[in-house]
C-alpha cells in the first residue's frame, strides 16, 4: 500500500515563492531573485532593481548592479500577504520593509505595498507582473528621502 504525500495549495506554494524571493534579495542571490520570474515579466514599479518596464529590464546584470548599491546586509521581511488563486492565475499582496545600508553609509528602511499577478506553468508558479509602491524611504535621521533610485 502506498500512501500519497500531502502537495502544497496553490496558496502555499506561491506563499512559498514570495518568501524565497526575499530570502535571495537577503543573501544577494540574483539568479535565485529571477528564478521565480515568467520570462515575460513586466515591471509596473520605481523601485529598484527592474526601472523599467518589460522584460528587457530582467536581467541577472541589472539585478546584481542593484545589490551592489547595498554595503552590508539587506533585511527583508514580508508581512500582511494575500493570495487569491483563480485557476492558472493568482494575485498576491503584501507589505514589506527593507532595511540596510546603502553604499557611502545611507542607513536605509524602505516599506512597500507589493503587488504581483502569478500565472502557473508546467506545475510551477512565475511572477508575470509586479507592482511595488513606495511610500517613503527613510534615512537614519528619520527624514524622508524623495529620490528613490540608487
Amino acid at each position: 500500500m502506498t500512501t500519497d504525500i500531502a502537495r502544497p495549495t496553490d496558496e502555499a506554494q506561491i506563499r512559498e515563492l514570495l518568501a524565497d524571493r526575499a530570502e535571495a534579495t537577503k543573501e544577494r542571490d540574483a539568479r535565485r531573485f529571477l528564478a521565480s520570474c515568467a520570462p515575460d515579466l513586466v515591471d509596473f514599479s520605481l523601485a529598484p532593481p527592474l526601472q523599467h518596464k518589460g522584460p528587457e529590464a530582467l536581467d541577472q546584470q541589472a539585478v546584481e548592479a542593484w545589490y551592489a548599491t547595498w554595503d552590508g546586509p539587506i533585511e527583508v521581511t514580508l508581512t500582511q500577504v494575500e493570495i487569491t488563486v483563480g485557476g492558472d492565475v493568482a494575485f498576491g499582496h503584501s507589505i514589506n520593509r527593507m532595511h540596510g545600508t546603502k553604499t557611502g553609509g545611507f542607513e536605509v528602511e524602505l516599506w512597500s505595498r507589493s503587488t504581483v499577478g502569478l500565472r502557473k506553468t508546467d506545475g510551477a508558479w512565475k511572477i508575470t507582473h509586479t507592482h511595488d509602491s513606495v511610500p517613503f524611504l527613510m534615512d537614519g535621521s528619520g527624514l524622508a528621502a524623495l529620490d528613490l533610485k540608487p
